[in-house]
């Protein structure tokens, strides 16, 4: 493995594309909860968010799919990080796959669950 400040980089293949991913969704995540925050908390009082809030942030397809990518980057960044922890520190093999198959199983339904409120939520 090469080294790229400190962390080492994997040299090809699965591990060296989720390396990629997990720094580009970083970045992502981070412009994203703070433009959300900056909406949800800076901009608008606490007190104004209601159900009327949000369906109105609701009508337009921006805001859905801006919530939809943050969902998705948040759950995927986050089941990455689980995949690599469970690789440092679980080191049976049946183990690992219960594990994986539980993060996995955990990360999908949420992501159903999160996505069908998203996309289909009526004002």
């Amino acid at each position: 493995m090469a080294t790229y400040g400190g962390t080492p980089k994997p040299e090809g293949g699965f591990e060296l594309v989720s390396w990629f991913f997990m720094r580009v969704s970083g970045l992502l995540l981070i412009l994203l909860v703070l433009g959300h925050f900056a909406v949800m908390h800076v901009i608008n009082s606490v007190d104004d968010v209601t159900f009327e809030f949000v369906a109105r942030r609701y009508m337009t397809p921006f805001w859905r799919s801006y919530d939809l990518l943050m969902l998705t980057l948040a759950l995927f960044h986050g089941f990455n990080g689980a995949r690599i922890l469970v690789d440092d520190y679980v080191h049976t093999r049946g183990w690992r796959v219960f594990t994986y198959a539980l993060i996995g199983t955990l990360t999908a339904i949420f992501l159903v669950i999160g996505g069908l409120i998203i996309v289909t939520f009526q004002g």
